[in-house]
This record gives C-alpha cells, structure tokens and sequence, in this order.
C-alpha cells in the first residue's frame, strides 16, 4: 500500500513539474512566468520529497528528505518574492493585451 503511495506522491509531483514548465515556455510576461513556476514548482517538488519518504519508510534518509522539503517551504516562496519585487523595481512592465485600455 506504502508503495503505490509513494507512486501516486511521485507521479503528481512530476505532473506539476511538467505543468509548471509548460506554463513557463507558453505565457506571456515575467509575472505569469514567475508565478507558474513558483507554485508548480515549491508543490511538485514537495510531493516528490513526501513520495520519496513514504518509499523509504521511516529512517534518517526520511528524516533529511522532510528537513529538504521543509527547506524548500521557507526558500521558494521567499526566492519568487525576491524576484517579483526586483522586477517591480526594475519597472518591468506586465504583459498587456494589444488594444487593452488602461
């Protein structure tokens, strides 16, 4: 039972890494880029780490694997926040629909 979790944990992660990189390669501006990313990212690679664990069982490898994702929890949110407000500083303008008033 353990390893068909650990299965349905991986293959999820992996399915996000894909969406956030579809997600990166087709929308339009660094802001829906950042964001597509920064989500799909911090998550897949959160169930990645969780399938991990569960694959391993309890033991130290488990212990390091959950001190990563909690790691990730803390860097990539504050990562994407770093960039997003360096881009607003940088007076990077968002993508705006040609003929869209504003």
């Amino acid at each position: 039972m353990a390893f068909f979790l650990a299965i349905i944990l991986i293959s999820l992660g992996t399915a996000l890494f894909f969406v956030g990189t579809v997600g990166l390669l087709r929308l339009p501006d660094f802001y829906t880029r950042l964001h597509a990313i920064g989500k799909c990212d911090t998550l897949g690679l959160i169930l990645l780490m969780l399938g991990l664990m569960v694959y391993e069982g309890f033991s130290l490898n488990a212990v390091k694997l959950l001190m990563i994702v909690v790691l990730i929890m803390i860097a990539n949110p504050t990562a994407t926040h770093a960039l997003a407000r360096a881009a607003i500083k940088a007076k990077l303008q968002p993508w705006q629909k040609e003929g869209s008033v504003q």
